[in-house]
């Protein structure tokens, strides 16, 4: 099962409780059931993987098939804001367990599980120009605006999306009035790449970026916050999940997907991990957000059986 296997003696089962909807949502959509499927703020991403973890385990328990292994659940509260307070709480459970098994919403309706996900991040890329008048004297200015968009350019040389590198200036700032050369500007980057060599070799090319403009300064912020979940950490896993599956009567398929997740963390560390072991449904983070009823006691099941097996 990975490096872990043999020294720990605890399965770390890891969701988050935290949505990204604003406070008072639930009156405005509150939770219902409705041909099949629930709606509501959060049950796709990610309360029905909670729920389901906790009647996997009442499963085992009421048959006593209970693992060897302790269950720890670790339910944190900022996974959609980062992990900026829990990221240290889920490593070191990480590093006590044999096995992680990550309760975010399945990929599709086919209900995939998830053995790669991408390093994510974000960037910020400063730039310091000189103000001018932009009619009586512009040539005395370094232009902010101008610098901010030679380096877009330069930036999106980097996407290679054969390799799973995206590299996009996704939000641009700069100038104070129309008759004014910048002397400031800011470029925000998304960053996501699904290899741990590919993600460093990013932030290299980040940290290496000089002006293009005479004048022009930069300052670089940020970065890459999670790490690649790479398929080396899920295999072993995801491969005794199909098994499983076939034996309870069904099938699971496996994809590669572009967010990231706490399971980025914890495959970084060596841990086997896998993920999308939750709810099937659709409409994360949307109005629409939905759970398909019916797949819930197949899910649970999958689950159960993992853990009895870990």
């Amino acid at each position: 099962m990975g490096q872990n296997s043999g020294r720990s003696n605890q399965i770390l089962v890891l969701g988050h409780l935290d949505t990204v909807y604003e406070l008072g949502t639930i009156r405005k959509t509150p939770f219902r059931a409705w041909r099949g499927r629930a709606f509501g703020p959060g049950v796709f991403d990610m309360k029905g993987g909670a729920i389901l973890a906790l009647f996997a385990v009442d499963a085992l328990a009421h048959v006593t098939r209970l693992p060897g292994r302790r269950i720890v659940f670790l339910w944190t509260s900022d996974e959609e804001t980062g992990s900026k307070s829990s990221r240290e709480v889920i490593e070191y459970e990480a590093r006590r367990s044999a096995a992680v098994l990550v309760l975010e919403p399945a990929h599709g309706p086919e209900g995939k599980l998830k053995t790669r996900r991408k390093a994510t991040g974000t960037a910020e890329l400063m730039i310091t120009g000189r103000a001018a008048h932009a009619g009586l004297d512009p040539e005395s200015g370094v232009n902010a605006v101008h610098e901010l968009a030679l380096q877009t350019a330069r930036l999106m040389r980097l996407n290679h999306p054969r390799r799973g590198i995206t590299v996009n200036p996704t939000i641009a700032q700069g100038g104070t009035r129309s008759n004014v050369i910048p002397a400031e500007a800011c470029l925000t980057i998304d960053l996501r790449a699904e290899t741990l060599a590919d993600m460093r070799r990013i932030e290299r090319k980040l940290k290496t970026l000089r002006p293009i403009l005479p004048g022009a300064r930069l300052a670089v912020r940020g970065g890459f916050s999670r790490p690649p979940l790479e398929r080396r950490a899920s295999a072993a896993l995801f491969s005794q999940a199909q098994k499983l599956a076939l034996r309870l009567g069904f099938s699971v398929e496996e994809c590669s997907v572009g967010g990231g997740s706490d399971g980025n963390f914890t495959a970084a560390l060596g841990v086997p991990t896998l993920d999308g072991l939750g709810a099937v449904g659709d409409g994360a983070h949307s109005p629409d957000e939905q759970v398909i009823i019916s797949a819930l006691p197949q899910r649970a099941a999958l689950l159960a059986a993992l853990l009895a097996t870990l």
